[in-house]
């Protein structure tokens, strides 16, 4: 897990942001252990607090379960249900956010639609 913040959002969304990318990208796979509040508050100093409140979102979430003892592990389910609110927050907040701006430059839906095309073939 690497990364640095930035003053746009809380450090703990952040965080929880870092876990689920993780998550996603394979480096976690289910029922996997991920790093200590210790080694996150360690490796990006930080707040123990502030690691403990990212990964409390992930756990009421559901992307995250606690076994007493041993620490936080990955919930079974918790790629869909991550990547179910990132397309749930990319059509309902960016996707809406970046019609409205193509709207008020004078892109017709098929400037939109040809730059979509062009940017995939990357």
């Amino acid at each position: 897990m690497t990364g640095s913040f930035n003053d746009g959002q809380p450090i703990f969304h952040q965080i929880a942001e870092m876990i689920e990318d993780d998550i996603l990208n394979g480096t976690y796979q289910e029922n996997d252990k991920i790093y200590s509040m210790a080694q996150l508050a360690s490796t990006f100093k930080i707040n123990p607090a502030t690691a403990v409140k990212g990964v409390s979102l992930l756990v009421n979430e559901d992307i995250l379960y606690k076994k007493r003892g041993l620490g936080m592990f990955v919930s079974t389910n918790a790629k869909k249900i991550i990547m179910s609110k990132r397309r749930d927050r990319f059509l309902n907040e960016l996707m809406f956010q970046f019609l409205d701006q193509a709207e008020k430059i004078g892109l017709t839906d098929e400037d939109v639609i040809k730059m979509i095309r062009l940017r995939k073939r990357r």
